[in-house]
């Protein structure tokens, strides 16, 4: 695999692999260095890449397991960056509105992190970085069905944990 033909395949990807990256260490800078060395390592084993049935799947999965062994190696500090989000910042809102929708996106990112590792990892793949159930196969090797049971039990489980949590179910 050439300069040229590297630039086309891998690249285009350099995007998701930064934010999944993000998910996991939940700091822009070392999702940074984890991408670089994703990068590295892609582009120094480019010549075995023709071998793989799906390079950007190898990708994310080297970007799962950097981010994995990063997050073994020491004890995170865990910080969110709410003003990426978009709406957080709405001209149009109301400080109450904002204050509440910025509380309502440190919720969700608390019931995030609370899900096991594998339901926050299809789900990350599926409705952030909208993968077809079929790239998710390949990714984690998971069946169609597996993967649409874990990600229906991760989206039930932060229903559950966010209405309990706003108390809408008693009727506040």
């Amino acid at each position: 695999m050439d300069l040229h033909v590297f630039k086309k395949r891998i690249l285009p990807v350099q995007g998701r692999l930064f934010r999944l990256a993000q998910l996991f260490l939940r700091n822009r800078e070392e999702a940074e260095d984890t991408l670089q060395d994703v990068l590295l390592r892609l582009w120094t084993n480019r010549q075995q890449l023709d071998s793989y049935h799906s390079v950007e799947a190898l990708a994310v999965q080297m970007t799962r397991n950097i981010c994995l062994d990063k997050l073994k190696a020491h004890v995170r500090q865990k910080t969110t960056d709410d003003t990426d989000l978009p709406g957080v910042q709405a001209e149009d809102a109301s400080p109450y509105q904002q204050l509440e929708l910025s509380d309502s996106v440190r919720l969700m990112h608390r019931l995030i992190d609370d899900l096991p590792e594998q339901q926050r990892f299809i789900l990350h793949l599926r409705d952030v970085e909208e993968y077809s159930f079929d790239e998710i196969e390949q990714v984690t090797g998971l069946s169609i069905n597996n993967i649409r049971v874990i990600l229906s039990r991760a989206r039930q489980r932060l229903r559950d944990r966010y209405i309990k949590t706003n108390d809408y179910e008693a009727g506040y």
